[in-house]
């Protein structure tokens, strides 16, 4: 609840106004000259709220020299405050452009006779290390603090040599002999060594200086063997070789050497714990002596908690690289087929153990094994691990304590992995979960139909038969209205719409329904139409969002489950076509489309400026666009009936050459057919790119329909327009591809069927006859009848990703323009602020941001004379890395030309795969060219000289005009 509420009061900023950045910043700055402490202390605790508002480097520098004049002359209680300030913006230290001013400022402090305040300014300095890893002063001072009489001083140096040690090679060089000399001394205390050593795992900017470190390690390992020292020495020790990276197969050893011979049980916890970490970081770097050790390790431990945390390096090694590195025997080694029977017997043992926990390591151990390794001598090895899971299923689904439900989530996720990886195995899965459904406790049944969900959604194993024990429960469960049964209500539905592939019955129908006016309220029912509209169920969805529509608050709510319900309205009429009748599939198309529009009308009044549902709108509109699509290509296809080609139409291709002319106007019009079709799988495609923050199923729905308009842009060339040349490779089945959901696999049927049917008509009949029409209606007809999925993008954004750009020189008023002379250029800089939700980088991460200026010449105050084209325009574009969510770069460009200039700065986003994103923003200004004086003088000087004798000829010419 605290949580909670701090977010609240986070979000809502205290209830202060909307204000502009100069304002917010002059209304702290009142605050900090304020003569009240609590007025001052208030002021500065609100400047990270201020940062992340305004993130960029104008506000941020001046807000931090204010800041820095606070902590050189305010009492040690507001420097406390403004170093923890400082520490929690220290992602915009990097944008003070006044390093040296705000460093003055913070420095003089360690001047003063208070040992409190230089620990305060020697912690603030630590802090600030990342821009001033190189500054002389701080590290001498640091250097000289270490020998402080003053334990709070001492600690603050700690604390400010671990920091620059990780920053600067310099600092950390000259600090470690200090360091190791402070360490080896008798006269250091212990517990100031403890809080020495762990600033050695910095010490690795070179070889050298990782060697000398580690030897000092090895030294005070064997030197100091109390329980303490040798945990903080081991645990830096493997932080050192986790970042030097050459001495990981060293350090897994001397932890294992540990782990089996040091008798005390923290550090064989603490060499456990280190191991975890090196499976993580390094999994390549473990031999299968490694782990040959670990699981003797773990079969002769007594110990419960320790067998645990071995079980679990070794569960974590299994899902990696290094079980099929233990597994790949050498030629010749006999031993091997023992070895890894160790792995195998110590899982087989633990997948039965009376502590939960153990088991589940086991059976991942198991699952894992079988997944990534095919040989067929592992195959008795599936048996085991479905035994296991099966068995820890009926344990941990009775049980409704925390540690039996994380245990649960291992076992289902272990349980769909076995699946997609051995189909063969997802009969008896799926008989055992639903088995366990009617016995289970609430919050054990919700986990197992979401992975009754996910085993659906790969492989359709889930037969009618099985729907009558999941509508018996159905009705059981919707009888009372917790939490936890109003949950467990849309996840039993989405089983349901998942198993039931075709279409509902309507006595499932009416059960939900049923249920839902029992029991539910109007969430659940929304959630409920909502997986209903993914799973392709249009009917049961409408009627869902129909009977939502009086039930919420807000207009904006209404438009919007209005607008979903005409799309399912909409979506319903095409489940309405029939094979082989095109006047049909016309009228349903046009019945789809006239909801389809009230719909579109509708969806754009629910819009918000804070919510333009634009990824919504720009996919409706194209599904719109495609299937007026279809209806042309279908009254195409009938035009040839209704208007044959004409009898002089032979001679009229003999003249013309062109063979597709004896066709009559069918030819035009298909080729206007196929043109439109390739530019709709243009725009899904720009639509794919727009969508950032979509997730992959939602971007995979949006490939499908670009292909659809493909495929059938491909069958009218294939067939009609150009039969010859026409290849089927680069369109040929991948089946083979790993399917994720029914629609795609449904999909996919019908592109195979369709490419197989027109293939076999190509180059067999001349183009055009009814067999060619009728393929092409057909192929329309049976895309059409596979039910739109509308996936979670649609109704759900879980990442948000933005880019602010701002750049400078930028005029006071956006209209008028900036003035530049025409033979100087203009440095255009570019900055941005990468903004995150709740979730960054949950489905991609941006590796670096693609910039794109270009300039147009809008209009000319100049002489008319004819202007070389590349001197019109500037076209530039850089890609920049952002650090800590900001970036900034700059453009030299040239306006030779005089007049107004529209420049357009353009940004787009690639990922961590090198995928290209077009998520915007654009930014426009306008600069005006101007001549230069020296110029314009020449130019008025040569006027001034030729001057009068075209006056005297315009004299002339009125004097003649008079008579």
């Amino acid at each position: 609840m605290a949580a909670s509420g701090k977010s609240f009061l986070a979000d809502a900023g205290y209830g202060e106004q909307e204000l502009d950045a100069n304002s917010a910043l002059m209304e702290l700055d009142k605050g900090l000259r304020s003569g009240k402490l609590g007025e001052q202390c208030e002021a500065v605790v609100r400047f990270p709220r201020l940062f992340q508002k305004y993130p960029f480097p104008i506000l941020i520098n001046s807000a931090f020299l204010k800041l820095a004049d606070v902590f050189r002359v305010g009492n040690n209680f507001l420097r406390l405050c403004v170093l923890k300030v400082t520490q929690q913006s220290e992602k915009h230290l990097e944008k003070i452009l006044n390093v040296d001013e705000f460093v003055k400022r913070v420095f003089s402090v360690i001047h003063s006779n208070d040992p409190v305040a230089r620990a305060i300014t020697l912690r603030m300095l630590g802090s600030m290390a990342s821009i001033i890893p190189e500054r002389k002063n701080a590290h001498h001072s640091i250097r000289q603090s270490l020998d402080s009489h003053d334990n709070v001083e001492v600690e603050a140096a700690i604390f400010a040599a671990a920091n620059f040690s990780a920053q600067s090679k310099d600092f950390a060089v000259g600090i470690c002999n200090k360091i190791s000399e402070m360490i080896q001394g008798l006269a250091t205390p212990v517990d100031l060594k403890l809080k020495l050593i762990p600033i050695l795992q910095h010490m690795h900017h070179d070889a050298s200086l990782a060697s000398s470190s580690r030897q000092l390690l090895q030294q005070l390992v064997t030197s100091y063997p109390s329980t303490k020292m040798v945990i903080v020495t081991l645990h830096t020790f493997t932080l050192l070789a986790a970042s030097s990276l050459v001495d990981i197969p060293k350090q897994i050893q001397l932890l294992l050497q540990y782990l089996k011979n040091d008798p005390r049980k923290a550090v064989k916890r603490l060499a456990i714990q280190d191991l975890r970490l090196l499976a993580n970081k390094t999994p390549h770097t473990w031999s299968r002596e490694n782990i040959q050790a670990l699981c003797e390790s773990a079969l002769n431990t007594p110990y419960d908690s320790l067998k645990m945390g071995m079980l679990s390096v070794l569960s974590t090694l299994s899902g990696t690289i290094a079980i099929k590195q233990y597994f790949s025997s050498a030629p010749g080694a006999a031993a091997t087929t023992a070895r890894s029977f160790d792995l195998v017997k110590l899982a087989q043992e633990c997948c039965y153990h009376n502590n939960r926990g153990i088991a589940a390591h086991g059976v991942r151990i198991l699952t894992n094994i079988s997944a990534s390794c095919q040989e067929k001598d592992l195959q008795p090895l599936e048996q085991d691990a479905v035994f296991g899971l099966e068995a820890l299923l009926v344990l941990c689904s009775q049980d409704d304590s925390p540690g039996a439900q994380a245990t649960l989530k291992i076992t289902l996720t272990c349980m769909v992995k076995l699946v997609k990886c051995r189909p063969h195995l997802s009969q008896s899965v799926v008989e055992s979960l639903l088995a366990q459904l009617h016995s289970a406790q609430d919050n054990a049944r919700i986990l197992m139909c979401h992975c009754l969900a996910a085993i659906a959604m790969q492989l359709p194993v889930l037969a009618d038969g099985m729907l009558g024990d999941l509508m018996d429960l159905y009705k059981l469960i919707g009888q009372s209205a917790t939490d936890k049964k109003q949950e467990l209500l849309v996840s039993l539905a989405t089983v349901i719409f998942v198993s039931s592939q075709k279409a509902l019955s309507t006595e499932i129908k009416t059960v939900i329904k049923q249920q839902l006016e029992n029991a539910s309220n109007g969430w659940t029912a929304y959630r409920i139409a909502r997986q209903a509209s993914r799973m392709g169920n249009h009917d049961m969805a409408r009627e869902l969002y129909q009977s939502l529509l009086t039930q919420v608050a807000s207009e904006h709510f209404y438009f919007w489950l209005n607008s979903l319900k005409e799309f399912s309205q909409a979506e319903q009429c095409l489940a309405g076509l029939q094979e082989e009748s095109s006047s049909s599939a016309l009228s349903c198309i046009a019945e789809a489309l006239k909801s389809y529009h009230k719909g579109i009308a509708s969806l754009t009044a629910a819009s918000t400026p804070l919510n333009p549902l634009s990824f919504q709108c720009g996919f409706v509109k194209l599904r719109i666009d495609l299937l007026q699509a279809f209806s042309q290509l279908i009254c195409t296809c009938n035009s040839l009936k209704t208007s044959p080609p004409p009898a002089i139409a032979t001679t009229i291709a003999m003249t013309s050459g062109n063979d597709l002319q004896r066709c009559g106007r069918i030819s035009n019009q298909m080729k206007h057919s196929m043109e439109e079709f390739r530019n709709l799988a243009t725009r899904y495609g720009d639509l794919y790119q727009s969508s950032f923050d979509a997730d992959s199923a939602t971007l995979r729905n949006v490939e499908l329909q670009q292909q659809s308009c493909l495929l059938i842009s491909h069958a009218i060339e294939a067939l009609i327009l150009d039969p010859e040349s026409a290849s089927f490779q680069e369109y040929s089945s991948n089946g083979t591809a790993h399917v994720e959901s029914e629609y795609e696999r449904r999909m996919m049927s019908v592109f195979n069927h369709v490419l197989e049917e027109v293939e076999s008509l190509n180059r067999k009949y001349a183009p055009v006859s009814y067999l060619h029409t009728a393929c092409l209606c057909n192929a329309v007809i049976a895309l059409l009848k596979v039910p739109l999925s509308f996936q979670r993008y649609f109704f759900q954004k879980l990442q948000s990703t933005s880019i602010k750009l701002a750049l400078s020189p930028s005029p006071r008023n956006p209209a008028e323009p900036i003035a530049v002379q025409n033979n100087q250029q203009l440095a255009l800089k570019v900055e941005g602020v990468v903004q995150h939700g709740s979730k960054p980088g949950l489905f991609r991460k941006i590796q670096s941001v693609c910039l794109n200026v270009s300039s147009v010449l809008q209009s000319k105050s100049g002489q008319d004379y004819k202007i070389p084209l590349d001197s019109m325009t500037n076209e530039m574009e850089q890609r920049v890395e952002p650090h800590n969510d900001y970036f900034s770069t700059q453009f030299l460009l040239n306006f030779v030309i005089l007049g107004t200039h529209n420049i357009t700065v353009e940004s787009s986003v690639i990922d961590s795969n090198g995928i290209v994103w077009k998520t915007g923003p654009k930014t426009t200004i306008f600069v005006k060219s101007l001549e230069d004086p020296y110029s314009q003088q020449v130019r008025l000087q040569q006027q001034q000289q030729q001057g009068p004798a075209p006056a005297q000829q315009q004299q002339q010419r009125t004097a003649y005009s008079r008579f």
